[in-house]
């Protein structure tokens, strides 16, 4: 992919759709792009049309951009995101995020599919990220950001908990009144593209992790230090029996992700129309 500006990306989508700024950016991870589905009068781009955008081959992910309104709140949408593990640089998978922004959004929803952890979870349910364990040892940032530190490079920087308090509070009093309870968990994000050993399973759970996959940290990490408010969610697809010799397998993966978004889908709408 030739290096494309975010200014030359936000030309072509703005010419495609015309005068729209979203304040609500999502990111939809494996198996939950049907969200897009509930958007309103959208405006859809498939990735391989917009400058400069990555595409994933990963299954479930659709790979395109949504643009509309969600719980009548202006939303823009990645059905689907581009992983290290397929050959991106961190500056490649993130352009996207880069590219929301410079389009106005001022907070982010993201969402993803995980191994459990914690034998607490149950597969199919719907975790709310609180931290985060960065397995990948690859930022989000270019290099003059990593370098110099975000206040040199014009940015808020943050330290602490990357996750918004008053939208995770938000969110869990929402799920209450939708009948559902949700749990807090740590994510760790590993590079992959393989699933963990029953060693590593033990391994994480010593270093305080709840949930593992493949992604998300990175655009978390992008999205504080521009300065946005985050809220993260996961849906536990399996959970780990580090004493058990068991397999697991993409399309069980998709298959607990879509019985999920029976939750997780009118979740995010009451959080959009009341953040």
């Amino acid at each position: 992919m030739s290096e494309v500006s975010v200014q030359d990306a936000c030309a072509y989508i703005s010419k495609r759709v015309g005068a729209f700024q979203p304040r609500f950016g999502l990111i939809l991870g494996s198996g939950l792009g049907n969200l897009a589905d509930h958007i309103e009068n959208p405006q859809r781009i498939p990735y391989d049309e917009i400058p400069g955008f990555p595409v994933s081959h990963v299954a479930g992910h659709a790979g395109v951009l949504v643009m509309g309104m969600l719980g009548a709140v202006p939303v823009v949408a990645m059905q689907g995101r581009a992983h290290f593990y397929e050959g991106w640089s961190p500056r490649q998978a993130t352009f996207p995020l880069r590219c929301m922004h410079a389009m106005g959004i001022d907070s982010l929803i993201v969402s993803n599919a995980s191994g459990g952890i914690n034998p607490r979870f149950r597969s199919g349910q719907v975790v709310l990220i609180d931290n985060h364990i960065d397995w990948m040892n690859r930022s989000g940032l270019v290099s003059s950001e990593a370098s110099q530190g975000a206040a040199s490079a014009g940015l808020p920087h943050r330290v602490g908990n990357p996750y918004d308090s008053r939208l995770m509070e938000l969110a869990e009093q929402l799920a209450i009144r939708l009948g559902f309870s949700l749990s807090r968990g740590t994510y760790l994000a590993t590079l992959g593209p393989n699933y963990e050993t029953r060693a590593e399973y033990r391994l994480f759970a010593k270093l305080g992790a709840d949930m593992v996959g493949m992604s998300t940290v990175p655009e978390v990490i992008l999205a504080n230090q521009l300065g946005l408010k985050v809220l993260a969610f996961s849906i536990v697809t399996n959970v780990a029996k580090p004493d058990v010799q068991t397999v697991t397998d993409h399309e069980e993966v998709l298959d607990w992700s879509r019985k999920a978004q029976s939750q997780l889908v009118p979740l995010i709408q009451r959080i959009l129309k009341n953040a």
